[in-house]
């Protein structure tokens, strides 16, 4: 199948990830890849939700949560590769599902931290980001790429996954993280 995985605590998203020699995102690090490096994007594709009457994202249509009219073609999860890839080939980055990041939650984060905050070293909640097909503008307009939420790391649910991160560049054989080069690039 290629849908996403779901039902994925934060605790098993990082033992799978260490696994794959990988790792969580951090928060900082997932919306940079969202917006493709640029600044002032709401979704990795630019800033109008349908571009040209297309959907390029699974949230919820119609009226949450009594009726989804399933316009972008499905009630649940989609295909991770349905829609289009942004400019740096990741793709499902809003919508769909939320995914874990490896950042613990605070309500702001400090704008003076520079390259890739990391968040506080410890708390009772994971950032999760992304949104999901259970989220709409009228309910949950969190499938924007600044947008985030938090869960405990020992939840999962219906629409909660994760991706994996590395601190190698695709095609490449540095070692070089890419991560944002000032806060102002989250």
């Amino acid at each position: 199948m290629d849908h996403p995985v779901i039902h994925v605590s934060w605790n098993d998203a990082i033992a799978f990830c260490k696994w794959a020699g990988k790792r969580l995102p951090t928060e900082a690090e997932w919306e940079y890849a969202c917006r493709s490096g640029l600044e002032n994007r709401l979704y990795p594709w630019g800033n109008n939700l349908t571009p040209h009457g297309k959907h390029r994202i699974n949230v919820w249509q119609g009226k949450f949560p009594e009726e989804n009219t399933k316009e972008d073609g499905y009630a649940g999860t989609a295909p991770v590769t349905h829609y289009p890839a942004s400019k740096y080939g990741l793709k499902n980055m809003a919508g769909n599902v939320w995914e874990w990041t490896a950042d613990w939650w605070e309500v702001k984060n400090d704008p003076n931290i520079g390259e890739n905050p990391q968040g506080p070293l410890s708390g009772s909640d994971k950032v999760k980001k992304g949104g999901s097909f259970m989220c709409t503008k009228e309910y949950c307009w969190r499938y924007r790429c600044a947008a985030r939420s938090q869960n405990t790391p020992d939840s999962s649910a219906v629409n909660l996954g994760f991706r994996c991160a590395s601190n190698l560049r695709p095609h490449s054989i540095t070692d070089t993280p890419v991560t944002p080069r000032s806060k102002n690039e989250l």
